[in-house]
């Protein structure tokens, strides 16, 4: 951040610390004011007539003090301190630091439409916007207004040239055909098989008239000749992409449709391998970076072994689909699952990594360092390093992300300016949000920039606050003992790391996945130090592997990385639940204004974000938890029954859903239904369902009841829905073709159909009144963004029944053509 540079000036035994901030303090005249002595008195004036002392008429010292305070807090001069505040942000660049905030801005105000807007009307805005500005110049706080506007306008259009860019054709309904296309990227999964991404090239039987450009599907095994660049066919089904799993949540179709994936699904039988000729160019460089990747991650996990050899995979060259699930799962307890992503912690072990040891070569050459600026050689290598590590990682967007964190730094480096400033992560966010503007609404994005903005503005502060103290230079001290500081010293700036990150980013994870990881700070002070070593070993193996002497790295590599899994696993073990429930969108928007404040201000102004950090807290609680969830395809519903438990109308469920709706309904355990023969199900009258019990199942019905008395009926179809209208509060059915059986408007019937249509749904009963009808809310809305358009096309959607499945004589697939 400009104003934020270091220095320090040394005097008679004692050190004292200069910030640049002093370089903006009103300037102080040439010459010192003379000190005016008060003028003698006469006598006459200070003895009275009859030869006694004189006391002095002015009012007590605590009345004079109150009286300043009251005239320093009147309005006119907090009115003159928050202008003097504000004009001494603006000299120290705060209007930059508030691009990135502006143009995030625009691009959630695109997101969040409820219908997709035209491109011309945000263009003619930007414009508009744009003249003002420059107009406005002569006027400085109307010309700051049209900049925050024009930034506004400027991020909405790139998201939506952004969309309109992606256009990415999506699969409309279920369906199974032959299709031939090119590998792009085959991944061996922890569960024993393996995932291809295929660029389409044809379909047969049936050929689809708008099929995907790309997919992404499972097989049970390969041919040993498959690679990325192969040109694969096999009987598939494919899957349209699927929506949120409940409101407000995570939107798969939205990934799906800026990562170019227009489908998925599984092999019906193992794809086959067609004989080829060279693939074209650009596929060519991408198949030949594609397939160094493997063979280097099948290179570690032979040498490696074990969950060990894929996690170093992934820390390596970012292949990390084989790590085993219960592993995953611990690390994301205890709030370590971090380091498998490449981000910027790795990024940044690589940087430091490489210039750390090109530094302490060129140290053993002096002639050579004291002519040269050999820390810009090692920035310049380093950069040149972290550009490798991202093309062999995949170029991910986490990576892509942290690359350009990373590479802004290193050319500041090279520039002779500081590397680790506000105003450098203000140009790397200002190049994310121009070239992934979806990103701006991932929890990817926004807990990388929280913590690293949090982490930037704290030690800036700190620093600062040093550097106006005066310090004695330090005692000689044992070895011992100077090592026992510095460790402490390590230890301390480590836990205040994960504190401060913690801090900025927890509303943000609680948001996106309800879940917080109570013991992260102890994980992350146990784990972090293996983890460097575990960098330093990856760089060391990286770079010797070209000549085959990289067995030793990768051996202590998986050493330290098996001491990481046990920590992990035993911090796990301890762990309380981690489950916290849904909280409020205001309180997610309130608290990222706080940070913002918080970060970027520099003067006092930076109070201003406790209010809203206050607001904040007190947000969190204002949202209600939905009484019962609904799965877009209309199979689970979930219900809670009180005591942490969580009733389910299926035995066998979605692991991924229920494992989402726990935690967002706070639930400790499933409660499996139950079920019984037909007729077998000994219930005189439902009403008289005890409240909170589980769903009891009976033919193709199941009948439960929510803890607030509401009756839940759950049918196959239209028939066995209708004896339920005379008692439930909520009918859903499971069949596209069924419409409403009850004739009483205050039953709430959902049907497979509305769900095709309008995705997943959460249901909220009164808790006044069990009869009063169920308020529904849906996470697809009406008109469609062009991620959900592919729902209207949908069999379900259009009232028709499933394709009849085939029966088993006839399930073989046809003939490759």
């Amino acid at each position: 951040m400009a104003g934020r540079g270091r220095g320090a000036e040394e005097g008679e035994g004692v050190t004292a610390g200069v910030s640049e901030r002093l370089l903006f303090a009103a300037t102080v005249p040439d010459e010192a004011t003379p000190v005016s002595l008060p003028a003698p008195r006469p006598a006459a004036e200070i003895l009275l007539p009859d030869g006694g002392a004189a006391r002095q008429p002015s009012p007590p010292a605590a009345v004079e003090r109150i009286r300043r305070q009251f005239r320093l807090a009147s309005f006119p001069a907090l009115r003159r301190s928050v202008a003097e505040a504000a004009t001494t942000e603006l000299d120290r660049g705060i209007a930059f630091l508030l691009v990135p905030v502006f143009l995030a801005a625009g691009v959630i105000l695109y997101f969040s439409l409820g219908a997709e807007p035209d491109l011309y009307r945000p263009l003619a805005a930007a414009a508009l916007m744009a003249i003002c500005t420059a107009v406005s110049r002569s006027w400085p706080k109307t010309h700051l207004v049209f900049m925050a506007a024009l930034f506004c306008a400027l991020g909405f259009v790139a998201a939506k040239v952004e969309t309109w860019r992606a256009a990415t054709p999506m699969l409309g309904s279920e369906i199974q055909t032959r299709l031939t296309g090119r590998v792009v990227i085959a991944e061996e999964m922890a569960n024993g098989r393996v995932r291809l991404t295929i660029d389409l090239i044809s379909t047969a039987h049936p050929q689809l008239r708008y099929a995907p450009d790309r997919v992404r599907l499972s097989a049970r095994r390969i041919p040993p000749e498959m690679k990325a660049g192969s040109l694969v066919t096999g009987y598939a089904r494919l899957l349209p992409p699927t929506g949120p799993v409940r409101p407000e949540s995570y939107d798969f179709s939205f990934d799906s449709y800026f990562s170019g994936i227009g489908g998925s699904g599984f092999f019906l039988g193992d794809p086959h391998v067609i004989p080829t000729t060279d693939p074209p160019a650009g596929t060519s460089i991408a198949s030949t970076i594609e397939n160094a990747r493997e063979d280097i991650a099948d290179h570690i996990r032979s040498t490696v072994g074990g969950p060990e050899g894929e996690i170093a995979a992934a820390l390596i060259v970012g292949i990390r689909a084989g790590i085993p699930e219960d592993i995953n799962e611990a690390m994301r307890r205890t709030g370590i699952y971090h380091i498998i992503s490449i981000s910027g912690l790795h990024m940044a072990l690589v940087a430091g990594t490489v210039m750390l040891l090109l530094r302490g070569a060129f140290a053993l050459f002096p002639d050579f360092s004291s002519r040269r600026p050999v820390k810009k050689y090692a920035a310049g290598i380093a950069l040149i390093s972290i550009a490798g590590y991202l093309v062999i990682s995949g170029v991910v967007v986490a990576a892509e992300r942290s690359f350009i964190m990373l590479a802004v730094m290193l050319v500041a480096v090279l520039f002779d300016r500081a590397a680790l400033t506000m105003r450098n992560l203000a140009i790397s966010a200002i190049a994310v949000i121009l070239v992934s503007p979806h990103e701006v609404v991932g929890p990817s994005f926004q807990m990388s920039f929280a913590a690293t903005a949090a982490l930037v503005g704290a030690y800036a502060g700190w620093a600062d606050y040093r550097a106006g103290k005066m310090r004695a230079p330090p005692a000689k001290r044992s070895f011992l003992r100077f090592m026992s500081h510095k460790l402490a010293i390590g230890a301390g700036g480590a836990a205040m790391t994960s504190i401060i990150a913690g801090t900025a980013t927890a509303l943000f994870a609680i948001w996106h996945f309800q879940r917080v990881s109570p013991l992260s700070l102890l994980a992350n002070l146990a784990i972090m130090p293996i983890v460097t070593v575990v960098m330093f070993l990856a760089v060391a193996s990286a770079v010797m592997m070209p000549f085959g002497f990289d067995w030793p790295f990768l051996y202590l590599m998986g050493k330290g990385l098996t001491a990481m899994i046990a920590i992990s696993a035993w911090i796990s073990e301890w762990s309380p639940v981690d489950a916290v429930g849904l909280i409020s969108i205001q309180s997610v928007l309130l608290a990222t204004i706080a940070l913002v404040i918080a970060t970027m201000a520099t003067t006092w102004l930076r109070l201003a974000a406790i209010p809203f950090a206050v607001a904040a807290l007190l947000a969190i609680p204002q949202v209600r938890t939905p009484d019962l969830l609904i799965s877009e395809d209309a199979h689970l519903v979930a219900m809670p029954i009180g005591g942490g438990e969580l009733a389910i109308n299926r035995a066998r469920s979605n692991e991924f859903t229920t494992d989402n709706w726990k935690r967002a309904l706070r639930a400790e355990t499933i409660v499996p239904p139950e079920t019984f023969a037909e007729g077998a199900l000994d219930i005189a009258d439902p009403v008289d369902l005890p409240p909170g019990s589980p769903f009891y199942c009976t033919g193709d019905l199941c009948i439960g009841r929510h803890p607030s008395g509401a009756i839940v009926a759950l049918a196959e179809n239209r028939n066995s829905a209708r004896p339920a209208c005379g008692f439930a509060d909520l009918i859903v059915i499971d069949d596209a073709t069924a419409y409403n059986p009850c004739r009483d408007p205050s039953v709430l019937v959902v049907t497979k159909r509305q769900l095709a249509r309008d995705g997943s749904a959460a249901v909220f009963f009164d808790p006044q009144s069990a009869t009063a009808r169920p308020v529904i809310r849906y996470a697809v809305e009406k008109p469609y963004r062009p991620w959900h358009e592919q729902r209207r096309y949908s069999r379900e959607a259009r009232g028709l029944a499933p394709h009849e499945r085939p029966e088993k004589a006839d399930t073989k697939p046809p003939p490759a053509q």
